[in-house]
């Protein structure tokens, strides 16, 4: 069974995919970010015909967080599928290894657990170490 806070985190990070701005790939990305003094911030995908100038869901409900004067971080639910694919028929959407890269610079990589779901109670949760062993890090700019 779920805890209260995970099944939070998975459903705000479903509303959170409704919200995506995907016209290109049609892959609706959702996040839902816990942080350490309990608020949650969602993020969506937005794509943009360039490519590049696009920002995945982690990325976006990180950079909110941040910007609110967040630094500290519990857990983040990921929830992405293409639009045709109903909710619970899908498989995970691990996030991207720059979004990885983003959560290593503010996140404990033992403790900072990563929830990917496809449905209420689908999901796979992992510590972000597991993630991305080999993050590069502030200690790598001291060498």
């Amino acid at each position: 069974m779920l805890d209260k806070i995970k099944r939070q985190l998975i459903s705000e990070a479903f509303e959170a995919q409704k919200r995506a701005y995907a016209p290109y790939s049609h892959f609706k990305v959702g996040a839902a970010l816990l942080t350490k003094s309990g608020k949650i911030y969602c993020g969506c995908n937005i794509e943009n015909a360039a490519y590049s100038p696009g920002n995945c869901a982690e990325r976006t409900a990180i950079f909110k967080a941040v910007s609110e004067g967040e630094l500290e971080f519990e857990a983040i639910a990921v929830v992405g599928n293409k639009e045709a694919i109903k909710k619970g028929e899908g498989t995970l959407c691990a996030p991207c290894g720059v979004c990885r890269q983003v959560m290593a610079e503010f996140c404990d990589p033992a403790e900072f657990k990563v929830i990917m779901a496809w449905g209420e109670e689908q999901y796979k949760e992992c510590k972000l170490g597991e993630l991305l062993p080999y993050g590069f890090v502030e200690e790598n700019l001291n060498h």
